[in-house]
């Protein structure tokens, strides 16, 4: 099968081909359709979980993926061949990953059934970016009335999470650059807010001045400024959601404010419900890119120089 390797940590990305695997027990074999490219993936492949989780090279990059159910092993239930899933295939400790023609996943593991109408392109952009979404808004609380600031609105996460605000009946308030916000505000956001006309804090403060309910920063790394300052535009018992673990949550406690530093764990519960709310067109997802698996190396090395946009699919 062809997929897509590195060999370390940092290394370039190179198509390659690697035997078929075989289904253990326990396990399905899951000939792939498309493949999601998440900022997760290449950071994995520069190091970010090094120390952390024992890793294997060659290592078939990237996490999310949709396809076929082809062969299970002994002992599985729950799918059987022919059935169509999605969900998350890395497993670094065996050097898995969806950048494939096929993958293994462990029947109790992060997939799901698809609706058999769900396009594998629309499912395999889901898991990441849309769980990460739906619990960020989880964790949020939000009641309806609720000001939601989401930083860093126009990616996959963003446009996920302003949907399922705006159905909680929030106003959001979504940074954008201006070519992207009339989708933004076709998705549900109550105003766009243009980070590159002047600082982002500054423009909410002037336009919300007695402070906001929640933010949602997608942006933020640990030790940039950023979360003070995004921080600052809170209303006491507001609530604070980073998914780059950039919160300091006892600071941020002592200033009457609740902070999670979010890590998505998605349930087969939660990904069956995505894929019914998306084959229902009660979640809209946009893919900004279709990449042929050829050109998969050229576009990780596109997207680690921050060159792209978007969400962009590998197709298999």
């Amino acid at each position: 099968m062809k997929a897509v390797v590195i060999t370390d940590f940092g290394a370039d990305p190179q198509l390659t081909e690697l035997p078929i695997p075989e289904p253990g027990p326990g396990e399905v074999l899951v000939r792939l359709h498309a493949a999601a490219l998440n900022p997760f993936d290449w950071k994995v492949a520069d190091g970010a979980l090094q120390g952390l989780v024992e890793h294997v090279f060659p290592l078939v990059m990237g996490s999310d993926g949709a396809g076929t159910v082809e062969r299970v092993g002994a002992g599985v239930n729950l799918f059987r061949p022919g059935d169509t899933v999605y969900g998350q295939f890395m497993n670094l400790a065996h050097g898995r990953g969806s950048y494939a023609e096929y993958a293994l996943a462990a029947e109790h593991g992060r997939i799901a059934r698809m609706p058999d109408d769900l396009p594998f392109p629309i499912a395999a952009a889901l898991p990441t970016a849309s769980v990460t979404a739906y619990q960020a808004i989880e964790a949020a609380r939000l009641a309806p009335g609720h000001l939601l600031l989401i930083n860093g609105a126009s990616g996959g996460v963003g446009q996920s999470a302003i949907q399922f605000a705006a159905n909680e009946g929030a106003r959001v308030l979504a940074t954008a650059t201006l070519d992207i916000a009339g989708r933004l505000l076709a998705l549900g956001a109550d105003e766009t807010i243009d980070f590159t006309a002047a600082p982002t804090a500054d423009q909410v403060l002037a336009a919300h001045p007695d402070g906001i309910d929640a933010v949602l920063d997608l942006v933020t790394h640990p030790g940039e400024d950023g979360v003070d300052t995004l921080a600052a535009l809170l209303k006491p018992g507001g609530r604070y959601i980073s998914t780059n673990h950039a919160a300091d949550v006892d600071a941020l406690a002592a200033r009457e404010i609740h902070a999670v530093n979010l890590t998505a764990d998605p349930s087969r519960a939660e990904l069956e419900a995505l894929a019914d709310l998306t084959a229902a067109g009660r979640l809209r997802v946009t893919i900004d890119a279709e990449i042929p698996l050829t050109d998969a190396p050229r576009a990780v090395a596109r997207a680690r120089s921050g060159n792209v946009r978007g969400k962009r699919v590998i197709l298999l």
